[in-house]
């Protein structure tokens, strides 16, 4: 049963939040966050880049860095940019994008949940990148952007959660990129109680979002443990911050490939390859968007095409092996293009379903890639279905949308 407690958030000061909360660091180009740290003295970016304020350069990751982190993360404390709530507490997040409407709980996962299975994922995870988030961790001591959870509905939470919406949020707020944000908090006693009561219910929580940060602190969680005489187990580094959304709020993309040659094959011999293992039909100049599983669309030569895999190559017993994706690379990357390790061959590149078909055409249209392939989303029940099995996804299976600003909410590490 999932263990997803209440805990007192440090976030922004409510006339601030809209300049402080940010998006992953990642997400900004060199001149958009150059922009951001020179026009926002405010952006939660000041703290993930502190060299900018005092133009003194230190290596990324490295102890000098992430020693600035955490002193400009006290400095934003200090000055009243960011709060402290003095009651424990969960928090609802709504999230307003593209006609979508995203609502979830913002609380802590426990890291017993992650090492016995009651948090289950998909996705492999790199022990270089575990510990460095976990040193990041470490040092820092907070951790200011949550694991995407989805659990399946339940009924009460949602009533709760309505209840909670009817009435005047704590942040109420509009991005830049036309994202409308919006925060309550959930204190009372009673309310607080019956979320905690309802998800220790749960059977399965599952990771849609964040696989790495949650090894990466139920690492933290178990080196101190080892470093401690002893631990209660309710120590703030036993959980980790997560925000939790029912399954049918959650929305996944579709995520597709790029490559930039096609082997030393011409096209006319390419799509005689493709035509042994799938059906292909041109569609011209008009963009083609994958209508069901097992139908894919490539853009190759400033053509369009629908290809459909023929059912001898389609194995739906495999939980794995079904996915699109993998039979996107066993049948056409790796035996025709020659691409067999997607998280390091160069030839290769991602493009997220959030940005369109329209996003693949310019990618080879005006970019240095020569063919694209557009993926059918996968579907909540075959993510599960990997998970419950113990499997694992091929990299770049799955978008999922929504992504939450770094900063709304923060958790700190120790009291």
């Amino acid at each position: 049963m999932a263990t997803i407690i209440p805990f007192k958030a440090v976030r922004p000061a409510k006339d601030k939040v809209h300049l402080v909360a940010s998006r992953a660091v990642d997400g900004y180009n060199a001149n958009e966050l150059h922009d951001k740290l020179v026009g926002n003295p405010y952006t939660f970016l000041h703290i993930i880049n502190p060299d900018f304020s005092d133009r003194k350069k230190t290596k990324p990751g490295s102890p000098e860095r992430l020693k600035k982190i955490k002193s400009k993360y006290l400095e934003f404390v200090e000055e009243g940019i960011f709060i402290n709530d003095s009651q424990t507490c969960f928090y609802i997040y709504q999230q307003q994008k593209d006609g979508n409407i995203y609502s979830g709980i913002i609380g802590c996962s426990s890291i017993e949940d992650y090492f016995s299975g009651v948090i289950k994922i998909h996705e492999q995870t790199i022990t270089e990148r575990e510990e460095k988030l976990m040193h990041y961790l470490d040092v820092c001591d907070f951790n200011a952007e949550p694991v995407l959870f989805s659990y399946p509905n339940d009924s009460v939470i949602d009533q709760l959660t309505e209840k909670v919406e009817a009435t005047a949020p704590e942040y109420d707020f509009s991005t830049s990129d036309k994202v409308h944000h919006k925060l309550w908090i959930v204190n009372d006693k009673d309310d607080v109680e019956l979320i905690r009561e309802r998800f220790s219910k749960i059977d399965s929580i599952y990771i849609a979002d964040g696989h790495h940060r949650s090894a990466s602190s139920a690492l933290l969680g178990k080196s101190r443990r080892e470093s401690q005489a002893s631990f209660t187990g309710k120590e703030p580094y036993n959980f980790y911050l997560g925000v939790f959304f029912p399954e049918t709020q959650l929305k996944i993309y579709d995520f597709n490939r790029v490559v930039k040659d096609l082997n030393g094959l011409t096209a006319e011999s390419f799509i005689k390859r493709l035509n042994e293992k799938f059906i292909v039909n041109p569609k011209g100049d008009t963009t083609y968007i994958p209508l069901h599983k097992h139908n894919f669309s490539m853009y190759l030569d400033g053509k369009w095409y629908s290809l459909d895999a023929k059912k001898e190559i389609i194995h739906n017993e495999e939980p794995v092996g079904s996915l699109d994706a993998s039979i996107l690379t066993e049948h056409i990357l790796s035996p025709i293009l020659n691409i067999h390790d997607l998280k390091t061959d160069k030839r290769i590149g991602f493009v997220s379903g959030i940005k369109g078909m329209e996003e693949l055409k310019n990618q080879i249209d005006n970019w240095n890639f020569k063919v694209a392939f557009g993926l059918y989303p996968v579907e909540m029940k075959q993510l599960k279905h990997i998970a419950d099995t113990k499997s694992i996804m091929p990299p770049k299976t799955t978008w999922v949308e929504p992504k939450m600003r770094s900063g709304l909410v923060i958790y700190n590490l120790t009291e």
